[in-house]
């Protein structure tokens, strides 16, 4: 590990907004931000560039950026510590152990920008808007509470799309290409690290916003998506 890096990861330990692998933290985040605003998390935060556009935008609301990466969650950290944003701090472990960290409704909304679209078929459940990722976002997000996909893969938009659909939840914005719209919410004006890369190369950016249901169906409907992928190519998911 590079010099810098490591300096990096010794900063975090003193940053007041990181929490690493926190342990006994469900139903204790308005006692951390000492407030009872409503909790909105950032999944796959990266540099948290969403986070902090977030914060800025809602100072009456908590932002949680959530990633494995210390490098890069150091890099917002830094960033919402320089600018006094005392309503953004980053969660550092996996996604799929989110739901140790939060209790039943302790979650307004979820926002999942610009996250790895594990274009593989076989890889569909690393997928953050799978249905595996849905049943544990569910045990903490109040009801009604929104998610939000922005992404520029078109692969990632479909399936997910498909997902909405066939596991009953409520549809609330479909945009197939933000930037054409007539007037572009300033939350959908943030962009990330990875936006301003275009990796897919679509030049499209892609926009869901959804709720869950008050149940998600379980193994039939698991099948059933499964059977879907497994007859399709993952450019047409």
């Amino acid at each position: 590990m590079g010099q810098k890096k490591l300096q990096r990861f010794a900063e975090l330990k003193t940053f007041p907004n990181v929490l690493q692998f926190p342990e006994n933290m469900k139903g204790k985040w308005n006692e951390f931000f000492k407030n009872k605003n409503p909790i909105i998390l950032e999944l796959a935060c990266g540099k948290g560039e969403y986070a902090l556009g977030l914060g800025t935008l809602f100072p009456q609301k908590n932002f949680i950026g959530v990633d494995l990466k210390g490098n890069r969650i150091w890099v917002g950290a830094k960033k919402a510590l320089q600018n006094n944003l005392g309503n953004i701090a980053f969660l550092r472990t996996e996604i799929d152990k989110i739901a140790e960290y939060f209790s039943k409704d302790e979650v307004s909304e979820i926002w999942i920008t610009f996250p790895d679209p594990q274009l593989r078929t076989s890889k569909a459940k690393k997928r953050l808007t799978h249905p595996k990722f849905l049943r544990l976002y569910q045990q903490f997000i109040i009801p009604g509470g929104i998610i939000h996909l922005k992404t520029d893969s078109p692969d990632l938009y479909r399936f997910t799309r498909l997902v909405i659909g066939t596991y009953h939840c409520i549809l609330y914005q479909d945009q197939e290409d933000v930037y054409q719209m007539e007037n572009i919410p300033e939350e959908l004006q943030i962009k990330t690290h990875y936006e301003s890369l275009n990796i897919s190369q679509s030049n499209r950016v892609h926009y869901l916003s959804f709720s869950l249901p008050d149940r998600l169906p379980g193994k039939e409907k698991d099948e059933e998506l499964k059977r879907r992928l497994s007859g399709e190519s993952t450019t047409d998911v």
